[in-house]
């Protein structure tokens, strides 16, 4: 079969197609023909080596597909099954191994490119809303890259919970998507400062809630954003890791939190798992959450994928898929 594989970490160009034996599933294992990959910010900092990993590997956490063999003691999925999952390595591939338990059915509306496209963004987007912090009825929350894979979710589950949602986006365009899938106001911070615009928009109050993958960029200035007692969720750093953290900034903020969340930590059980995902598809299905897929890429052209992300200046999904 084809894979993309990383022998050394760098530029996407590291990114390379070749042949590699087919996978055997073992015990606990199910074999998946992949018809469909998420390409994912995690890829990146693996491919750079941000996130450590031993070489060589085959990137990629997500997929969706169909069962095409089953290991021993395997009875959650058989043969046949239509499936997805997320935070599994190896998915840049026309076959990948997954833990059986870390597989979920896909509905039958559902077809392969949504469940890629919705495993890791639509359980992270319902995660942070539901448990990171929980939106009530009427919070203010700002949600960083809104028009971004996670954001357009992000916007909608904040608003099926009755909040008053702000987006920062970097175009008219972005803007336009993130009004779409339900922002009540949207704040161009290329060219307005975020934090005066949020302090405007709120009377002065801020938000509740700040939920920002940007990191670097963003992080200083969502602090000023927030209520007092106010919730800072830092869930990537698309813009680099922040810096070193003086806690007691927190204090002087007005007593506000300040976490750091990963969906694995949300999904480690086979029933978070079940709950969470069964929630996302069953949104997906019914209408109620809808899904922006903005690029589809053959496998072979994974770099491009990587640069696309990296530029952000994709909105929505981007999708690999294999010949």
């Amino acid at each position: 079969m084809h894979a993309i594989r990383v022998h050394k970490t760098g530029n996407p160009e590291v990114l390379t197609y070749e042949q590699v034996p087919d996978p055997t599933p073992g015990k606990g294992q199910a074999l998946v023909r992949l018809q469909a990959i998420g390409v994912n910010f995690i890829d990146i900092y693996y491919r750079t080596g941000v996130y450590p990993k031993d070489l060589p590997f085959i990137p990629g956490e997500e997929g969706a597909g169909t069962v095409e063999a089953v290991g021993e003691g395997v009875t959650s999925v058989r043969s046949g099954d239509r499936v997805a999952y997320t935070s599994v390595a190896g998915s840049y591939a026309e076959r990948a191994i997954a833990p059986a338990d870390r597989l979920v059915r896909l509905p039958e509306n559902v077809g392969f490119n949504e469940g890629a496209a919705i495993m890791l963004q639509g359980i992270t987007a319902q995660y942070l809303a539901t448990s990171t912090y929980p939106i009530r009825r009427d919070d203010r929350v700002l949600i960083h890259a809104a028009a971004g894979g996670v954001g357009l979710l992000l916007v909608q589950f904040a608003k099926l919970r009755g909040a008053t949602v702000i987006g920062t986006v970097s175009t008219e365009e972005k803007a336009s998507l993130a009004s779409a899938a339900g922002a009540d106001h949207t704040i161009l911070y290329t060219q307005t400062d975020f934090a005066d615009e949020v302090k405007r928009i709120t009377g002065g109050r801020g938000v509740h809630a700040v939920y920002d993958s940007v990191g670097k960029d963003t992080f200083d200035r969502s602090l000023t954003c927030l209520a007092p007692r106010g919730c800072m969720v830092s869930f990537g750093q698309s813009s680099g890791k922040v810096g070193p953290f003086d806690i007691y900034r927190l204090s002087a903020g007005g007593s506000l939190f300040l976490t750091r969340p990963t969906i694995g930590h949300y999904i480690a059980t086979r029933e978070e798992l079940e709950a969470r995902a069964g929630e996302v598809l069953d949104l997906v299905s019914t209408g109620r959450l809808s899904l922006r897929i903005g690029q589809i890429l053959p496998l072979e052209e994974a770099a491009k994928a990587h640069s696309l992300l990296a530029s952000r200046k994709t909105a929505g999904k981007v999708l690999l898929v294999p010949a």
